[in-house]
């Protein structure tokens, strides 16, 4: 979707950064909320350690996100299917992604709906990291 500025048109990025934030962005959302203006949503999620984002980046997370995305199933049996892999590998994928606050489970009953609340995935990994974290990045 083109970002047309309309937060009802507007594709929805969930941003993944490493280990600092928009600031500027979620203090423009936060004035503009406070004259009143509808604003776009602020997805974003922060962590501190390489391994997180490694972990959302790897190719059957992603295969999973874009299963959910695309097709929007009611179950994780229903969400192996689509991805043509193991409920119990996939259930563990899941987990993981709800870790890492990339997804919710909606329960009904016995089943659990795995659901997410955007479109697409914007990384961000600046390459100025801080000496402590180095050794860490390059492990």
């Amino acid at each position: 979707m083109a970002n047309t500025g309309n937060s009802t048109t507007d594709e929805r990025t969930m941003h993944i950064r490493f280990q600092r934030g928009d600031e500027d962005s979620l203090r423009d959302a936060l004035r503009g909320l406070d004259r009143g203006e509808e604003v776009a949503p602020h997805f974003e999620v922060i962590f501190d350690h390489p391994d997180d984002v490694h972990r959302v980046t790897r190719p059957k997370n992603l295969e999973l996100l874009r299963a959910l995305v695309q097709h929007e199933p009611e179950s994780i049996r229903e969400t192996a299917r689509l991805v043509d892999r193991d409920v119990r590998q996939v259930h563990t994928n899941l987990e993981e992604l709800e870790s890492l606050h990339l997804l919710e489970f909606e329960e009904d009953g016995r089943r659990k709906r795995p659901t997410v609340w955007y479109d697409s995935i914007e990384v961000d990994l600046p390459l100025d990291i801080p000496p402590g974290t180095r050794d860490e990045a390059n492990a």
